[in-house]
């Protein structure tokens, strides 16, 4: 053999172990991330429905019975009966899997978690794949994102915000991979994600300008390819056609018109908004020390710090509610949430800045538009707008710290794993705190099928969410404030950290008398306390997603009621 062949079947020796060795190491960083979202998600597969989750399962309750009609049932949501499809502000695709996993497993809480811990561990693994094509360490991007409390709370959920998620990220991968390999068949199947996306949440309607942007970019012109995201285009059109055939009224539009009617921006939104960005992507604040300069980390203090103390002195005007009660505890907390969220929209912008190529402003745009639609264009800030930036903050960090080079030795390894199991740390001790709130509705319903119904009074109760869900899977119905009708001897029950909920919506003249019962909820940390300013799921609640300190009882009032009329003078 000639030294031309050895050298060759060398070359190609190396190559194929190579190759090897990188398909080896993607497999064992899959299979990791798959434990490590079993591991965090199985814990919490028993959690009660929660906030909006009742509306998804109602949802696709009907679906399986009615495919072809979601939303045509009625339910009391906002204090009266309404036709769901007034009520929901979602698109239905979500509930239709819902639906697919009820028929296969049922219609537990265990079953229909694990339908969407799968949901969670495609959102990683996704990621993973994503984050592949942008940064050598795609294991720490996948790792950092799964590390985020909006990320891990999120997907213990059965709303529509992690699958939308999983399928966002997957519609950003393929068209990347359709430019770039010139595949015409991967863009279709991005754009039929996009619009499984989009039908899922309004949001992932966002893709269609993201990605346009991106392609023109990376391609310095306009080309057949953006053809395709006429797909998405099409298909919300048809969904609008087809909705407004159903109902009388197109759900998109309708959707568009609930988010205008309830927002106000203002300086304190956009405070709000960083801190929820800083709350659900906590990897940005843990890793400040590795990634920014002192310089830079006290001028981002001293911003955030110096804001949130014209809050807390009232300066900036916060909302009325109990936190003001305690609005320097809330403030102090809220500060680090807010320089948590200037270093997460600073690493898109520094990344942008060192590197101008399409690659970082897709970045760029998908973490500062994520953050603008969270608080200056959707009903109310929450968790749940600002998920999907939590993947890209994942891959940017990833992109930063790999500037330093690979990390050698167990010094610099346990650098990069104490910011992330910090993160990781505080993402489930708040799922916990959320699960132990969720579950607390759960036994209150149950408190009152076995102690407060008695035979020849009736139980109703105001109040919605998960709350409302166990309370009507237990024969209670929901008060009627347009048709308030009463008996000797009724019992209404009113949560008091609930929505649509308060004793004085019941006439002083109806009531006979008033008892209490609670729930202690002993986490240390709350996701939905006005008194702690934490509001997850709504910054109504509170200004930060999530709080720590005392948690404080969830107190049911119990009123036994008559007929206001009897009380009435003759």
């Amino acid at each position: 053999m000639g030294k031309k062949s050895r050298k060759k079947n060398t070359q190609e020796t190396v190559l194929t172990s190579t190759v090897a060795g990188v398909e080896a190491i993607k497999i064992s960083s899959l299979a990791l991330l798959a434990v490590l979202v079993a591991v965090c998600l199985t814990p919490f597969l028993g959690k009660a429905f929660h906030i909006d989750d009742a509306l998804f399962v109602w949802a696709a309750r009907q679906i399986a019975q009615h495919p072809s009609d979601p939303y045509g049932f009625t339910v009391n949501w906002y204090t009266a009966p309404q036709p769901m499809w007034e009520v929901t502000q979602n698109p239905p695709l979500s509930s239709y899997y819902m639906a697919g996993i009820a028929r296969l497993w049922g219609w537990s809480e265990p079953a229909l978690h694990a339908g969407f811990l799968l949901v969670a561990l495609a959102a990683i693994l996704g990621t993973y794949a994503l984050a592949r094509r942008l940064t050598r360490w795609p294991l720490l991007a996948a790792a950092a994102t799964l590390a985020a409390p909006g990320f891990l709370v999120s997907s213990t959920t059965l709303m529509c915000d992690t699958m939308m998620l999983a399928l966002w990220i997957f519609a950003i991968l393929f068209w990347l991979d359709g430019l770039e390999r010139k595949r015409p068949v991967l863009l279709a199947i991005s754009a039929l994600l996009i619009a499984v996306c989009a039908l899922t949440k309004y949001f992932g309607v966002a893709l269609i300008p993201l990605l346009l942007v991106y392609s023109m970019v990376r391609t310095r012109r306009i080309d057949s390819s953006l053809l395709y995201l006429l797909l998405p285009v099409a298909a919300l059109a048809g969904y609008q056609s087809w909705t407004g055939a159903l109902y009388g009224k197109g759900l998109l539009g309708g959707a568009a018109q609930y988010a205008q009617a309830f927002n106000s921006a203002s300086f304190y939104k956009v405070l709000v908004g960083l801190s929820f960005a800083g709350g659900c992507a906590l990897p940005a604040l843990t890793f400040a020390p590795l990634i920014w300069s002192r310089r830079m980390i006290l001028l981002a203090a001293a911003a955030a710090g110096g804001a949130c103390f014209l809050v807390g002195i009232g300066v900036i005007g916060m909302p009325a509610g109990p936190a003001q009660d305690h609005r320097h505890i809330v403030s102090a907390q809220m500060a680090l949430f807010v320089a948590g969220g200037i270093g997460a929209l600073a690493l898109a912008v520094s990344d942008w800045r060192r590197r101008g190529d399409a690659d970082s402003l897709l970045l760029l745009l998908w973490i500062v538009g994520t953050w603008l639609f969270s608080w200056c264009v959707n009903w109310s800030v929450n968790a749940r707008s600002v998920l999907p930036m939590v993947p890209a903050v994942g891959i940017l960090l990833a992109r930063r710290l790999e500037l330093g080079g690979a990390p050698a030795g167990k010094l610099q390894m346990a650098r990069l794993i104490v910011p992330l199991a910090l993160s990781g740390g505080v993402s489930l001790w708040v799922t916990w705190a959320d699960a132990s709130l969720a579950n607390s509705s759960r036994m209150a319903a149950q408190y009152a099928r076995d102690r407060l119904s008695t035979p020849g009074s009736k139980v109703s109760f105001e109040g919605h969410w998960g709350f409302q869900y166990y309370m009507q899977a237990y024969g209670f119905q929901p008060v009627d404030f347009r048709n308030f009708i009463a008996a000797k001897g009724d019992i209404i029950i009113i949560p008091e950290n609930n929505t649509s909920a308060a004793v004085q919506t019941i006439p002083a003249a109806a009531v006979i008398s008033k008892e209490t019962f609670a729930f202690p909820i002993k986490t240390g940390a709350t996701t939905m306390d006005q008194s702690g300013g934490s509001g997850f799921y709504s910054d109504v609640w509170g200004p930060m997603p999530y709080a720590f300190g005392p948690a404080y009882s969830e107190v049911y009032n119990v009123l036994r009621v008559r007929n206001p009329s009897e009380a009435s003078p003759k």
